[in-house]
């Protein structure tokens, strides 16, 4: 083993397993010490012993430049390269996990995943990236590493030719290629392109969660996430773009940023062609085609489509907003809106329209605002075909259909269909108006008010008629106008059967019938500056 060892070292061969290294130098140095007191030189067995053993690890290693891999599973046609990788692959079918850790009891299939865990009660990292200083629990996790610096990608796929920093990342990929779910649960029987991702899935049926934060006591289901959850307190965004430097809190969020600048949309959908920069993108549309929703809120029994959509539906219930605006305090549901929220103190808008160059501090602003230039109406009512351009007004729509408004004022008792109608409406009591223009100082209850009145400064006007080019400030205004080419007058006299292109023009119309006397209807026919307070709100959350 010694003499492998060595003539092994020497070709260039670098051990995956250091126990092995360790064991082999320490033999070694025992090996010469021994025979310097007998004077004892190795037997023709001994030295024929080392050529057999060197000659299967040469065999071994050269299957890595062949890439033939002999040894096939029986279960799942897996092959490997080597037999004791085999060995440790079926414990994945059996479930054996014959190494236990003697601190907390969890089990593993092979003994250097024991090793690796031990490490994470000792909290040792002897493996250090001797460019950033970043250390590891493990030489492969090194190397791997090493790669983020040096921008090596040595594993290419052969059918789309995208690269990987590892080999198992590869396979990993090729099943995107193939559709290939390998990994079932045995409790609800979803399927998984990797072993690793079963194993989590899993614990969304048990409820484990074996990681804490040491500094908030919250728990979670993967390491991973934890690492990336300190950063919360630490606001460590180790990630930065080159081109635009944002900084982000882990490596792939970049990745997905990055794709902004370039437009690349690498995970299509197979059902109905459309693109996405992520797989988590990518997955969560899939489901708008199975309409799977797994998650259920165990308190109201509504579902989701992801887990994390669900955690966040929570916070309805219980109020929870975790994330707080260091600079006026304002707290939020979601990490993402204080982000957002941040960027109207620092006017950041770093998303711009590429047709008219105007820009926003979000993407999904940005998204919903290129729907104006392509009429792109994405969001079909299932019961009248009335199409929308955003979500949020087909969920409106819809309760005009059913008359549902399950929100309700706890004050005056005045329901609304929606969640944010109710949280705008009760400023009306509280008189809070947390948006303020910038440049003239007036404050609104809702941001859609100060969009709007932002306008009067700007003097943008941001709804065209595609008829004539007469631009609006408003988008009502605009569906007024249109009726001046198609002639529809919707407002008609229950008197004398006239009709009108605007209801305003109608209750000026009906004061002609009740000898001159004001509308029962307050605010008609006079300028919006004018309208009641609750009127204009109306109007605006439809504009």
């Amino acid at each position: 083993m010694l003499e492998t060892y060595g003539n092994l070292t020497a070709i260039g061969y670098k051990w995956k397993d250091h126990h092995i290294e360790e064991h082999c130098e320490s033999s070694r140095r025992h090996g010469r010490h021994g025979r310097s007191h007998t004077g004892e030189k190795p037997s023709e067995y001994a030295q024929s012993v080392n050529s057999y053993a060197y000659h299967s690890h040469l065999q071994r290693h050269e299957r890595i430049h062949t890439r033939e891999k002999p040894y096939g599973c029986n279960q799942c046609g897996k092959t490997f390269s080597q037999h004791w990788y085999l060995q440790i692959h079926k414990r994945a079918h059996t479930g054996e996990k014959p190494y236990e850790c003697n601190q907390c009891g969890k089990a593993f299939a092979c003994n250097s995943s024991l090793q690796k865990h031990k490490r994470t009660h000792t909290g040792e990292k002897p493996y250090e990236c001797n460019q950033c200083g970043k250390a590891f629990v493990c030489h492969n996790y090194l190397q791997i590493h090493k790669r983020k610096h040096t921008g090596e990608k040595p594993y290419e796929c052969n059918q789309c030719g995208k690269a990987f920093t590892r080999h198992s990342i590869l396979q990993i990929h090729k099943r995107t290629h193939t559709g290939e779910k390998p990994y079932e649960c045995n409790q609800c029987g979803k399927a998984f392109t990797h072993h690793s991702s079963l194993r989590i899935h899993k614990r969304t049926h048990t409820g484990e969660k074996p990681y804490e934060c040491n500094q908030c006591g919250k728990f979670f289901i993967l390491h991973s996430v934890l690492q990336i959850h300190k950063r919360t307190h630490t606001g460590e965004k180790p990630y930065e773009c080159n081109q635009c430097g944002k900084a982000f809190a882990y490596h792939n969020y970049l990745q997905i940023h990055k794709r902004t600048h370039t437009g690349e949309k690498p995970y299509e959908c197979n059902q109905c062609g459309k693109a996405f920069p992520g797989p988590s993108h990518l997955q969560m549309h899939e489901k708008t085609h199975t309409g799977e929703k797994p998650y259920g809120c165990n308190q109201c029994g509504k579902a989701f489509a992801s887990n994390s959509s669900l955690q966040i539906h929570k916070r309805t219930h219980t109020g929870e907003k975790p994330y707080e605006c260091n600079q006026c305090g304002k707290a939020f549901a979601r990490h993402s809106y204080l982000q957002i929220h941040k960027r109207t103190h620092t006017g950041e808008k770093p998303y711009e329209c590429n047709q008219c160059g105007k820009a926003f501090a979000c993407t999904v602003t940005l998204r919903k605002h290129k729907r104006t230039h392509t009429g792109e109406k994405p969001y079909e009512c299932n019961q009248c075909g009335k199409a929308f351009a955003q979500q949020s007004h087909l969920q409106r729509h819809k309760s005009t259909h059913t008359g549902e408004k399950p929100y309700e004022c706890n004050q005056c008792g005045i329901a609304f269909s929606q969640p944010a109608y109710l949280q705008i409406h009760k400023r009306t009591h509280t008189g809070e108006k947390p948006y303020e223009c910038n440049q003239c100082g007036k404050a609104f209850a809702c941001h859609r008010s100060l969009q709007i009145h932002q306008r009067t400064h700007t003097g943008e006007k941001p709804y065209k008629c595609n008829q004539c080019g007469k631009a609006f400030a408003y988008h009502n205004y605009l569906q007024i106008h249109k009726r001046t080419h198609t002639g529809e007058k919707p407002y008609e006299c229950n008197q004398c059967g006239k009709a009108f292109a605007q209801q305003g023009h109608l209750q000026r119309h009906t004061r002609t019938h009740n000898g001159g006397t004001s509308s029962p209807f307050p605010g008609f026919g006079t300028p919006l500056s004018h309208l009641p307070g609750l009127w204009t709100w109306e109007f605006q959350m439809y504009t």
